[in-house]
């Protein structure tokens, strides 16, 4: 039986973020709202749903009634026509198919290279597609090897080595400096989302305390309690300041709101202990001037920008590394699924030869009269080995790895006509 695997897209470099909102499907993935009929071309359906693209994947018969079931229910649950996501679309079939969703897995076709949440969110997809009963042995097998090229990749490059966001540039300095950061404090100069990224981003660093200084104190307090941490008013910034080690700053002031005048003082009350400042509010929150300062560190978003491009670099460099284990796994999936197409011929090859020597074998035994069950279990014995040798040469044509899997059904069809393995049993000779 021939397994069809089509895959239908589109992300962030084929459609704008209003495309991509307009054509979500993430509210379609549970069971009871699932937009994947499971009957006709489509036997076993996967939905992809984030913020940067929405994928569907198709197993069955079919290439081409596969897309347009997987379009005419994308486009039905969202009350669209299907014309309207061509503009927008990519698409991949089979071994290509599996080739993109290795890539996906592996975070190698994201917008950040070497991203960590597409995987989450891939193994998520899986579970709702699971809890749907839209999967079957094609899909449970892609997937997880979709998961374990992610790890092998992982593991075996620098992929996702390195930051590549602001906000983890930062920390990743502050680490780089300071080593053992559980020893040290931090302070969050505003409240915002790149406050909120690099509070996330120190407590994965071991960070044990965090403070939140904020025009708004509620806003604070709000962030400062899902980081289990502390919150203070803008009036106690100087206090605060001298009480930490790094401190990241992401007003919304239009002037400096740290400067080098005011840190003299603190300086000298922290007996100079370093102090580690990183400024990535535009415009600046901490005069230019501090950085004249002994004992002070202080980056801005441009010196970040260039952290991240240079990582960015070497993520680049490792995803050469990564494809290459790409290019091994999928041809070992194409082997498991050409495996698939020539299994049932292989199996009704051997029951063929083994009908075969088990008829021949009754009238041979009856020719040759009485004979011990030692006589009886050899002459048994040899007529199956004639046959599974007779099998041995077209089971191997069947299995070669070689044999590119637009080429399996043609091989199949060839091995099926010469044994005649369709044919009713009744009109199969006795040479058989």
């Amino acid at each position: 039986m021939r397994h069809d695997i089509v895959l239908v897209g589109l992300n962030h470099r084929t459609a704008g973020v209003d495309v991509r909102e307009r054509f979500a499907l993430a509210e379609h993935c549970a069971p009871e709202t699932w937009a994947i009929p499971c009957g006709g071309p489509v036997a076993e359906a996967l939905i992809l749903s984030t913020c940067n693209r929405v994928e569907l994947v198709g197993v069955g018969a079919g290439g081409g009634e596969i897309r347009e079931c997987l379009l005419r229910s994308w486009a039905r649950a969202r009350h669209a026509d299907p014309e309207e996501l061509t503009p927008y679309l990519y698409e991949h079939r089979d071994i290509k198919a599996v080739r993109h969703l290795f890539a996906v897995a592996s975070s190698l076709d994201s917008m950040v290279l070497g991203e960590p949440q597409i995987l989450g969110q891939l193994k998520q997809a899986y579970r709702k597609s699971v809890e749907s009963h839209s999967t079957g042995v094609i899909l449970n097998r892609l997937l997880h090897k979709a998961f374990s090229v992610a790890k092998r990749v992982r593991t075996e490059t620098a992929v996702a080595a390195n930051a590549v966001s602001i906000s983890y540039a930062a920390v990743e300095l502050a680490r780089r400096i300071f080593g053992d950061m559980p020893t040290h404090r931090a302070l969050l100069v505003g409240a915002g989302e790149m406050a909120e990224l690099a509070a996330m981003h120190l407590l994965q660093a071991g960070i044990d305390e965090i403070v939140v200084v904020n025009r708004t104190r509620e806003r604070a307090v709000e962030l400062a309690k899902r980081f289990h941490g502390r919150a203070a008013g803008f009036d106690e910034l100087g206090a605060r300041i001298a009480e930490a080690d790094i401190v990241i700053t992401s007003t919304g002031s239009p002037e400096p709101v740290i400067r080098a005048r005011d840190l003299r003082a603190v300086l000298r009350t922290r007996k100079n202990r370093p102090m580690f400042f990183i400024d990535i509010a535009v415009p600046r929150d901490i005069d230019p001037d501090v950085n004249g300062l002994d004992n002070v560190y202080l980056y801005d978003i441009d010196d970040l920008r260039e952290v991240v491009e240079e990582n960015l670099a070497g993520r680049r460099e490792e995803a050469a590394k990564a494809e290459a284990i790409l290019d091994e796994e999928v041809a070992q999936f194409s082997r498991w699924l050409q495996s698939l197409e020539s299994q049932p011929t292989i199996v009704d090859l051997v029951h063929r030869g083994e009908r075969a020597a088990d008829e021949e074998l009754a009238r041979t035994l009856k020719r040759l009269g009485p004979l011990n069950d030692t006589q009886r279990a050899a002459i048994t014995a040899m007529a199956h080995a004639i046959a599974h040798k007779l099998n041995h040469a077209p089971i191997m044509f069947l299995k070669e790895d070689g044999m590119a899997r637009e080429g399996a059904p043609a091989r199949v069809s060839l091995v099926r006509r010469i044994f005649a393995l369709d044919a009713p049993h009744g009109r199969r000779g006795h040479g058989e």
